[in-house]
């Protein structure tokens, strides 16, 4: 469940910048790392993180405490964008991840 991933004691959003990350999880190609002018928002959200479930991009932001949540699970912040994005792929249940379309 996407509690397992919850944080204790969270680092502030000023710290250092999310690892990258690159790797298959329940059989699902989850990648993050930082956004090159890209994403929804340019890098308005999320530090200009960019986190992607099967090269779909997943809508992620980073919480004033540094928490990160996702259109997915948003009222579950978890600590990093890798949990995160693990924590979709938990929710989506093998459902693909359809493109936000913002406008």
């Amino acid at each position: 469940s996407a509690l397992a991933d919850t944080p204790r004691d969270a680092a502030p959003a000023a710290g250092p910048a999310p690892a990258s990350f690159d790797e298959v999880y329940q059989g699902r190609r989850i990648k993050g790392g930082p956004a090159h002018g890209g994403g929804h928002h340019g890098g308005h959200h999320g530090g200009g993180y960019t986190v992607t479930i099967d090269g779909e991009e997943l809508h992620v932001m980073q919480n004033a405490d540094g928490t990160w949540i996702s259109v997915i699970n948003h009222y579950e912040p978890v600590a990093t964008p890798k949990s995160l994005a693990r924590a979709a792929v938990r929710e989506l249940q093998g459902a693909p991840l359809v493109p936000l379309t913002l406008g």
